[in-house]
């Protein structure tokens, strides 16, 4: 069988996109799922979306995990599956979609899409690290020397030794300004580090306030794949109005053959 496929990036957190509109990918193939995210045997990606028809909203976003599961919100996914609606002619400028955490607004201008999360009601803060969900669950932990540390190896410590099999994504941190972070992310179901997470820096921008590092409400953060920049509103103990906001860019399409 041969299936159409994209791939998009955000930042270096790359996908392989299909449109699912006619129903025609087998979702409960996690195997299959598994081997197009492969970067040796397969396409190669940080996890697949399928774009979907949705009765209320212009479409309907499901995300799965480089490993074959049906995981939860993905910012950077999101910001590039707007880009692919707007490529297929679905979308203009603006966008309504649904997603696994409901239901999300974008605006899209060339290559930049401007993503609206959902709201986050509190955030733990424990002595040496916060805890909050941004339709991911997320650690943040401040730590010295990020540049050398070896995040895959302590981001398994953390997210196996704090969190168990459910599993959390691990944020490390460093401020490089009153308003700018720097953050190398763990993910879970990926399993090792990729080159930006959208939901880990949403959870670091909002972590980072909470705590007193930052009094702005527009926080930078570099990653290694690229900067995004998210803003947001102070709302009691939680948060609202939060927008993730970067590039999201096609790199190519292709046949897959299985």
């Amino acid at each position: 069988m041969e299936l159409e496929f994209y791939k998009y990036q955000g930042t270096g957190n790359d996908f392989v996109i299909i449109d699912n509109r006619q129903n025609i990918f087998p979702k409960n193939d996690t195997r299959l799922i598994a081997e197009l995210c492969d970067r040796r045997f397969g396409i190669g990606a940080d996890g697949l979306i399928l774009l979907e028809d949705d009765k209320m909203t212009d479409f309907n976003m499901v995300y799965y995990n480089s490993d074959g599961g049906e995981s939860s919100m993905c910012g950077n996914g999101g910001r590039c599956l707007v880009a692919f609606a707007k490529f297929l002619g679905l979308i203009d400028e603006k966008t309504t979609f649904m997603a696994v955490d409901g239901e999300h607004t974008a605006e899209i201008q060339g290559d930049f899409v401007k993503l609206k999360m959902q709201n986050v009601a509190e955030i733990k803060e424990k002595p040496k690290y916060s805890y909050l969900d941004t339709g991911s669950p997320h650690h943040v932990q401040s730590v010295e020397e990020l540049d050398t540390m070896d995040v895959a190896t302590e981001g398994a410590k953390l997210r196996y030794g704090i969190y168990g099999v459910v599993g959390s994504n691990i944020n490390f941190v460093s401020q490089l300004g009153k308003d700018s972070f720097k953050v190398r992310t763990y993910e879970r179901g990926v399993e090792g580090e990729t080159l930006s997470c959208g939901t880990g820096v949403t959870a670091v921008a909002l972590a980072m306030h909470k705590a007193g590092k930052t009094e702005s409400s527009s926080v930078n953060i570099d990653t290694p794949g690229g900067s995004l920049n998210i803003s947001f509103s102070p709302r009691g103990e939680g948060y609202e109005d939060v927008y993730l906001k970067g590039p999201a860019k096609q790199v190519f399409k292709g046949i897959y053959k299985w």
